[in-house]
């Protein structure tokens, strides 16, 4: 009998509930199954652990996110950099090769004058002295021969440097610089700056770093209207490119920091010095790379350039103006002066056209006329002008005299701050003594009359030098009143006074008022500073002497009213021009009321009589006679005239001694004379203003009291400012009585004044100049002056 087979089929099993396992493909079958689940199950178990944790902690980032996120940022910067470098290409030359002009027009329109063409003479590689390139690279790029055409690392570094304060500096290579020069424009743009870095990596492909170099050399700008290397050795130091020696080779290359600033013939004493160390630091940087031999390098010593040649077109007063427009420029940092020169702006001046021709006619009229070289060559040759006129309200700069022509004196006289202003300083003086409220060495409150020792050579006390200042022809004029001392200008007076009222203090005032804190001669450690060794320019001055009409409100004087360009977006803006508190307008308007006796017939300024308008001013005159001032203002402007000599070869003072024949000259002559010509022609036709002046109180000048004598007056019941005490008095002093101390004190009457001894000189009859006077009046002797009368010549008492 058959049987049915046997089923074996497993047995089912048993139902639990739960679904089988798993098991991942059959033995033998591919593994990546099983690490795909694997990987799922890690996913799923990361997903429901963050979603167990509080919401604040989910919101942070995991590591894995922020990977994924820079590798993709990564990714995209890599992309975008490549598509960059793809799609930027390497332009033709631009307009920079082919310079534009640049146009300066008056205040009014009218074009003053054009410049900019380019001076430059291209020059191959070879013809380069080595040490010549290798200064260049020392000074600007260190990398440059391992570079790229960029250096990330001097990027970063330079960007740091500025961020955390230690100055703006430049991270670009040469590649770059030379890219920026030659293919681009000197917008400072942030396309402009993206188009050069990749520009630049593609020219470090396309050229040899020979080519790169020499392109560089032959573009840059260096100062002097000097385009390329081979224009920079003849304009600096008057050589073919081939012959720079390596202290030449470093100086040029100096140059290209700071062009215009470390020019040594033209830079301030505080710019000689930085360009000094940029030198020594190129020298030195070819030392570190090996290109020059530390003996060399220690018997290297720096190169004086020579002076700086006359400008074709710039002929006349055209050049100053033009030079004067571009210091404003580049010493505010509107534009660079290599972006400047590189051309195609329009820039109006502030210049009044008929200001400007009236200064140079009052210098030809008053001053040029009288000099005759051909029969007085020891004195009459190498005499120099420096002035500028500055609107009182504005700041504005309406007119300066830089010299007789640009062409051939390219030296702008008006800029330099390398005079003296003498007793033009006096003013400030007494502006700090009675903002500060000062006292006296015996505790009286300086004003306008207070009385002072005016014993000529008077030891000054408390100065921190010793300090006896004589007074001109040793003049004593025993007591008299800080308005006459100013009026006379009386050294012994204003040395003291200006230690009672604290020379820190002075110094803080003549900042506020305009005169540049670094220039020379404002150390308050020198008694001396008292009568003026500082050293401002014509225009700072000017700037000064406005703050003082302005009621104690300064304007730094400017001169540029509007800068275009049509090859730029983005013009750069002007600065605004808002007044600063100097001085308060009681201590402002005293000074001016004192100011105002100054030109008077009693008054060093006399010869400004003939104005015919109210003004204020005071002249000045260094020591040895090296130089005579006289700064004035009327209500509406302020105007500065400065008399020098100066050697056209050593560039030293001379003595102004003889100068048209005179024995000496003051600033009451010359200076004053010219002042009064120019403003007489500059305000022809406007409104006569009158001074609103409100002196702080106890600086008003009271009835005048004649007083026998020297010529002084005194306070009663006080003793001269200054004045030692008996047993130290070199000279006796009258012994005053009755009013209470810190009394003002009337001013000198029409008493007799000590004048020095006459001395003969041509006469033109101008006022306090060329005209015999009579014998001067003893100390004690009767005899009043005429009110008005004019002073006594020659000269007055030192200025």
């Amino acid at each position: 009998m058959s049987q049915e087979p046997a089923d074996h089929r497993p047995d089912p099993q048993p139902d639990t509930g739960t679904p089988p396992a798993l098991t991942g493909p059959p033995a033998g079958g591919p593994a990546h199954g099983t690490r795909r689940d694997r990987r799922r199950a890690r996913r799923t178990d990361r997903r429901r652990a963050r979603r167990a944790l509080p919401g604040w902690r989910r919101a942070i980032p995991t590591w894995r996110m922020l990977l994924t996120g820079l590798a993709g940022l990564l990714l995209l910067g890599i992309a975008a950099f490549v598509t960059l470098y793809l799609i930027v290409p390497v332009p033709d030359a631009n307009a920079h090769a082919v310079a534009q002009n640049n146009i300066y027009y008056y205040a009014d329109g009218t074009e003053l004058a054009r410049t900019g063409a380019v001076n430059r003479s291209d020059v191959t590689l070879d013809q380069i002295p080595a040490d010549t390139q290798h200064a260049v690279v020392s000074a600007e790029d260190r990398t440059f021969y391992r570079n790229k055409g960029v250096d990330l690392k001097g990027m970063v570094r330079a960007g740091w440097n500025t961020v955390t304060g230690q100055g703006t500096q430049g991270g670009s290579t040469i590649t770059q610089q030379y890219v920026k020069n030659y293919y681009l424009t000197q917008d400072q743009t942030l396309s402009r700056k993206v188009k050069e870095l990749f520009i630049s990596l593609k020219v470090d492909q396309q050229q040899s770093k020979d080519q790169i170099l020499a392109g560089y050399l032959n573009t840059s700008y260096f100062g002097r209207n000097a385009y390329g290397i081979q224009s920079a050795a003849n304009a600096y130091f008057g050589t073919d490119v081939s012959r720079l020696t390596t202290a030449q080779s470093a100086y040029l290359a100096a140059l290209l920091q700071a062009p215009s600033a470390y020019d040594v013939k033209n830079a301030t004493p505080a710019n000689r010095t930085r360009a000094v160390a940029r030198w020594n630091y190129v020298l030195d940087g070819m030392v570190s790379l090996g290109f020059l031999d530390p003996a060399t390098r220690a018997a290297t010593s720096f190169p004086e350039p020579v002076d700086p040649k006359p400008a074709v077109g710039l002929a006349g007063q055209t050049g100053y103006l033009v030079d004067i427009a571009d210091t404003y420029l580049a010493g505010t940092g509107t534009v660079d002066a290599a972006t400047l020169k590189a051309g195609g702006w329009r820039i109006t001046t502030s210049f009044d056209k008929a200001k400007q021709d009236a200064f140079a006619a009052a210098v030809q009229q008053e001053l040029t006329d009288e000099l005759d070289p051909r029969a007085r060559p020891g004195t009459d040759t190498d005499v120099r002008v420096a002035g500028a006129s500055v609107e009182t309200a504005t700041g504005r700069i309406v007119a300066a005299y830089g010299g007789p022509d640009y062409a051939k004196q390219p030296f702008n006289d008006a800029l330099r701050q390398d005079n003296q202003i003498g007793s033009t300083f006096k003013p400030l003086e007494l502006a700090a003594a009675i903002e500060g409220e000062a006292t006296t060495q015996d505790g009286r409150r300086i004003t306008t009359e207070t009385v002072y020792d005016g014993t000529s050579g008077r030891d000054v006390v408390g100065g921190p030098t010793p300090y006896d200042p004589p007074n001109e022809d040793d003049i004593d004029y025993g007591p008299v009143s800080l308005r006459l001392a100013m009026v006379k200008s009386v050294n012994s007076v204003y040395a003291q006074e200006g230690v009672d009222a604290g020379l820190p203090e002075v110094r803080d005032a003549a900042v506020r008022l305009g005169i540049p804190a670094d220039v020379p001669g404002m150390d308050p450690a020198n008694t001396s500073m008292t009568l003026g060794t500082v050293t401002p320019s014509a225009i700072d001055l000017a700037g000064v002497y406005a703050a003082l009409a302005n009621h104690g409100q300064a304007l730094s004087p400017w001169s540029v009213l509007k800068l275009e360009h049509t090859g730029y977006s983005d013009i750069p803006r002007l600065p605004e021009h808002e007044p600063t508190t100097a001085l308060d307008r009681g201590t402002a308007d005293a000074v001016t009321g004192v100011l105002r006796d100054v030109i008077s017939g009693r008054g060093t300024g006399a010869a400004a009589l003939a104005l015919g308008r109210p003004a204020a001013g005071k002249t000045g005159t260094t020591d040895a006679n090296l130089a005579a001032w006289f700064a004035g203002y009327t209500p509406e402007l302020a105007t500065t005239v400065s008399l020098f000599r100066e050697n056209p070869k050593t560039h030293a003072k001379e003595s102004l001694a003889g100068t048209a024949g005179l024995t000496r000259i003051n600033g009451g002559t010359f200076p004053t004379e010219i002042w009064t010509t120019y403003m007489a022609d500059a305000l022809e036709g406007s409104r006569v203003q009158q001074f609103d002046l409100h002196p702080a109180q106890g600086n008003t000048q009271p009835s005048p009291t004649a007083t026998p004598g020297t010529g002084g007056t005194t306070t009663p019941g006080t003793r001269p400012a200054g004045t030692p005490t008996a047993a130290a008095s070199p000279t006796p002093t009258p012994t005053p009585t009755g009013n209470p101390a810190g009394s003002p004190t009337p001013p000198p009457g029409p008493g007799p004044t000590p004048q020095p001894s006459p001395v003969a000189t041509p006469s033109r009859g101008a006022p306090g100049r060329g005209t015999p006077s009579p014998a001067p009046t003893p100390p004690g002797a009767a005899g009043p002056t005429p009110a008005g009368a004019l002073p006594p010549s020659p000269p007055p008492p030192k200025p």
